[in-house]
């Protein structure tokens, strides 16, 4: 069953179900994913679809982390929850040793030999880990694992 026609389903299951806030945070997702499909013309694929609720997700606890901040926990736990609703869909995270490993092969592929090659990495790195890995933390590791530029 396609992303798009799972999150239809459940939506009609929380539906049923009286479950307001997952409805809500559904119907939220689902909203998200038609306007990127408006904006690409077609219909998703999946990939794509997990790129647009990772991004849903980022947003809502980029939000949270902020009303936190402000004293709000109230609104702040709204959103972590609607953001943990949200990542049942996207698959599992990859853990520090997988994420190494496609980093050295992306590495090897590009024959990036410094961070200046670190958006080349990137760009062949980013749609294999999409919805799996924050692009942040890629970043992060992949500057670690590159030596810096010579001079």
């Amino acid at each position: 069953m396609r992303l798009t026609e799972r999150l239809a389903a459940d939506a009609r299951e929380a539906l049923r179900a009286r479950d307001g806030f997952r409805l809500s945070a559904l119907r939220l997702a689902r909203a998200a994913l038609q306007n990127a499909a408006i904006e690409k013309r077609s219909e998703l694929e999946d990939t794509d679809a997990i790129a647009v609720l990772a991004r849903e997700i980022r947003q809502r606890r980029e939000a949270a982390e902020e009303y936190r901040r402000l004293g709000r926990d109230d609104a702040a736990a709204g959103l972590e929850r609607e953001a943990a609703i949200l990542g049942a869909y996207l698959p599992p995270p990859l853990t520090g040793d997988e994420l190494d490993g496609m980093i050295r092969e992306a590495i090897v592929e590009t024959g990036a030999a410094s961070q200046r090659d670190l958006g080349r990495v990137m760009a062949v790195l980013m749609p294999r880990l999409r919805g799996r890995a924050d692009g942040g933390a890629v970043n992060l590791r992949l500057r670690e694992l590159l030596p810096p530029p010579q001079a």
